[in-house]
């Protein structure tokens, strides 16, 4: 029999049953042979915890980058500035030039990476940009 949370429980009571109610729906997902299957249940762990991943590979081989496809990817750029941005959905991209660091509102660690560096961002993660140098950069919404 499955308990669901109440308005009379604590949060940390509220979190144990949610991330209890996940573990056990993607519990299904991790026996399937299917990839696709096994990413959706990284996104539900994911979900439950308060940490924003923001996911940072320095200095990818070309390899990596052309399997990606990262090369017919739009671009975009921005001079030196700070801005808030919240993602919709998840962003991958290559930095061709510039340097910024991303922190999270949510208080996780903030991330710094720079020309060269392929970084992919959660969806619905509010964060705020501060770029210290000039950015060029392809990317992908997914």
């Amino acid at each position: 029999q499955l308990v669901m949370p109440t308005p009379t429980m604590t949060k940390a009571a509220v979190r144990f049953f949610t991330v209890a109610l996940l573990v056990f729906t993607a519990s299904a997902f991790v026996t399937s042979p299917y990839p696709s299957f096994r990413s959706n249940t990284v996104a539900l762990k994911m979900s439950t915890d308060k940490t924003t991943l923001i996911e940072v590979v320095s200095q990818p081989d070309k390899d990596f980058l052309d399997k990606k496809g990262v090369f017919s990817w739009g671009t975009w750029g921005c001079g030196v500035s700070k801005f808030p941005w919240t993602y919709d959905s998840n962003e991958s991209c290559y930095l061709l030039s510039g340097q910024v660091t991303v922190t999270p509102s949510d208080g996780s660690p903030p991330a710094t990476f720079g020309k060269g560096d392929f970084v992919t961002f959660p969806a619905g993660m509010s964060c705020t940009w501060d770029v210290t140098e000039p950015v060029q950069k392809h990317f992908i919404f997914f």
